[in-house]
């Protein structure tokens, strides 16, 4: 057991929990020590119920030995938000007269427990996870972690500073219109909303069941996606969770395309300092590999006002509704407002929003098309309690100006701290990519956090220092060596990344190999052949999901084909490989030793020859 004064100054980030149990430390006494933080916090705004503190440690008694392999969270404080089940608990969602007991824990919490982590409590968000703000409860407004007259964020209010202020390793929050990320955003830590489906909402009270998901708020972004890993899989009982592979974190691309919106449709109400901070962000993007593309983000805005704008208020009064009928005065005047906006909606309205929608989403993918990630401010600007005070509904509608559309659209995200804005406050940045694109925003999410310069949430600890991952493929999955345009960066290399497709490094071949730029195009391919006197081949390796492997084969026009490549190492993979009758016309290029040194090379050659 260390002295107090180590466990006071002890950070609750997970690496640094594991180092300490490995060095002696306890988990009863981290999780005394959590019991004591949250006294010492003196803010009853962030729990609306504590698990007792005997119950927590009957929990620690039953972890057995330390063993982070199989049980990857073991000894982690954690909490979740207050519509989400914990098993003997009531859950209120917010509201005194809607709560009950729960029978059992909700999926992801069941998850989290049998990989060690220890529930502390449950904690407050906006009424029926209905806002952005963090003030409409009935319950005492948790405190802003960074600044306390700024609104803490909602509707995962209460999480996002449990966390901030280092009670607890992560908590569970909810995402529907942006309520897993604006809260990260206000209190300098991470928040993952994943991939819609991949965390089961089997014990959540919803509140756009069809968009909804469970998000997950940390102090680093592996340490949410860890979290995110332990807590999903797939529930039967659950008829929108999906089984989603939630892979390692791995590599990032060398290059990537990132889309961001233009000057003309780029919004901060006014706020310079967020200007500049969003500028800042996307030269480490650009610093990280990525190449920006500027788009008009305006249908992304016209998704976004349907949400709370549309019918989708509807699937919100199918959870009030009923309580509002009975006592209305129970529910929160501003949330009453919001939701019984629903009645003035007819079925030929929801019909007519569904086919408004499909044709946005078309809209969208087509500007997406190309393009890797999405980066974009999390939130416009800053609002303060006061400003709540005096118009419950304008700045909510702000803060969800580039969160509102992500969850209709089946976006993945991560906001991520980028630094600290000139007045102090948090800056942060959100990446989006297409659902199952969770660990590609992650690994640039990690690499933006650890160049960010900030300490972790409102405390003083300082950010761990990440290892670069060792890329492997997991099980599930097939290496595939490509050697040209669907290389990262490149033309064809979404027929990768839409079925799956994940960088893992760059390698060569080994010795024995020529290239050639084979006739045709566009897109121009190369051809890589099997020779005696050839040399060694740049190369990416990708992991593909087996059950997508066939689907990438049907793509893969003669004279190309997939064949075995011998590595630089001795090891063989699945890679391009082209037939002999396929170079009739082709030029041989071995001697840039890669397609992506060759197209370097004819980008110079052309701009000094206009």
């Amino acid at each position: 057991m260390g002295t107090n004064a180590a466990m006071q100054d002890l950070p609750f980030d997970i690496a640094s929990l594991h180092a300490a149990y490995e060095a002696g430390t306890t988990p009863a006494d981290v999780i005394a020590e959590c019991y004591r933080r949250i006294s010492a916090a003196g803010d009853p705004g962030i729990f609306i119920t504590l698990i007792d503190a005997a119950t927590a440690q009957g929990d620690v008694a039953r972890l057995g030995p330390f063993d982070r392999s199989t049980k990857p969270l073991w000894g982690v404080p954690f909490a979740i938000k207050d519509n989400i089940d914990a098993a003997g608990e009531q859950t209120t969602a917010g509201c005194p007269a809607f709560a009950y007991g729960a029978v059992a824990d909700a999926f992801t919490v069941a998850q989290l427990r049998a990989a060690g982590a220890i529930l502390i409590g449950k904690t407050n968000l906006d009424q029926f996870a209905t806002g952005l703000v963090g003030v409409r409860s009935p319950y005492p407004i948790p405190k802003n972690a960074i600044d306390p007259e700024i609104v803490p964020g909602g509707s995962s209010s209460g999480s996002a500073v449990a966390v901030a202020r280092g009670l607890v390793s992560f908590a569970l929050g909810t995402d529907t219109a942006g309520s897993g990320r604006v809260p990260a955003a206000l209190n300098n830590i991470v928040g993952l909303k994943p991939t819609v489906g991949s965390l089961s909402a089997g014990g959540l009270v919803p509140a756009c069941r069809t968009v909804d998901t469970i998000s997950v708020f940390a102090l680093t972004v592996e340490d949410a996606y860890r979290a995110f890993q332990s807590a999903a899989g797939h529930d039967p009982a659950d008829a929108f969770s999906k089984a989603v592979a939630t892979p390692d974190l791995g590599a990032l691309p060398p290059t990537f395309r990132v889309g961001v919106p233009d000057p003309a449709s780029i919004e901060f109400f006014g706020d310079t300092a967020q200007e500049d901070a969003f500028k800042a962000a996307l030269l480490a993007v650009e610093a990280a590999g990525g190449a920006i593309v500027p788009l008009d983000f305006t249908p992304f805005y016209q998704v976004a006002e349907m949400l709370y704008g549309g019918v989708w208020v509807a699937e919100r009064h199918a959870v009030v509704g009923p309580l509002m009928d009975r006592d209305p005065e129970a529910v929160h005047p501003v949330i009453r407002q919001i939701v019984g906006a629903a009645a003035k909606f007819s079925a030929t309205d929801t019909f007519n929003s569904f086919y408004r929608i499909e044709a946005l989403r078309r809209t969208c993918e087509a500007a997406m098309a190309g393009l890797d990630l999405l980066c974009v401010p999390t939130i416009p600007t800053f609002f303060t309690v006061a400003d709540l005070e005096a118009d419950p509904i304008g700045p909510n509608s702000k803060l969800g100006t580039y969160t509102n559309f992500v969850n209709l659209l089946g976006l993945c995200g991560i906001t991520v701290p980028t630094g600290t804005r000139g007045d102090g406050r948090p800056a942060s940045t959100t990446l989006l990519a297409r659902a199952e694109q969770d660990g590609l925003t992650a690994a640039l999410a990690s690499k933006l956090h650890q160049g960010a310069g900030v300490t972790l949430g409102a405390t003083d600890w300082p950010l761990p220092v990440v290892a670069e991952p060792t890329p492997k493929a997991d099980a599930g999955e097939i290496v595939v060596a490509a050697v040209g345009a669907h290389m990262s960066g490149l033309p064809l290399n979404g027929e990768l990344t839409k079925l799956g497709g994940r960088f893992l490094s760059a390698a060569k071949t080994a010795d024995g190999y020529r290239l050639y730029r084979l006739a045709g195009g566009p897109p121009f391919r190369p051809g890589l052949v099997r020779a005696a006197d050839g040399g060694a081949i740049a190369l990416e390796l990708w992991a593909l999901p087996l059950n997508s492997f066939g689907a990438f084969m049907a793509g893969i026009p003669a004279p190309l084909g997939i064949g075995t490549v011998t590595l630089e190492d001795g090891s063989t993979v699945n890679g391009f490989i082209c037939e002999a009758a396929g170079l009739e016309g082709a030029a041989d290029i071995t001697e840039f030793g890669g397609w992506r040194a060759y197209l370097a090379a004819e980008t110079a050659r052309q701009g000094s020859n206009p």
